[in-house]
């Protein structure tokens, strides 16, 4: 596991107001989300095994909030690790 990676999942973790698009992207990636597609400032991404989906809206560079939280949320209920 990425001791970056682990460093920005405790960032975006302690403090979700304030998390760069680009970097929750990325993250989502290394818990094995797969980019589904999307339109516009919207990015969508999928989990083998999970039926919510993560629905990422780039608002200045920034993400939502809430988003940030669904992903969270997501990750701690599924026991979801970083991946190598």
């Amino acid at each position: 596991m990425s001791a970056a990676a682990e460093k920005l999942f405790l960032r975006i973790k302690n403090n979700p107001k304030d998390v760069r698009f680009r970097d929750l992207c990325q993250l989502a990636k290394k818990f094995g989300f797969v980019f589904k597609g999307g339109k516009g400032s919207h990015r969508v991404y999928g989990h083998t095994g999970i039926k919510e989906i993560l629905n990422f809206q780039d608002v200045q560079g920034k993400v939502k909030p809430y988003q940030v939280k669904q992903f969270l949320c997501i990750v701690q209920r599924y026991d979801l690790k970083l991946e190598e």
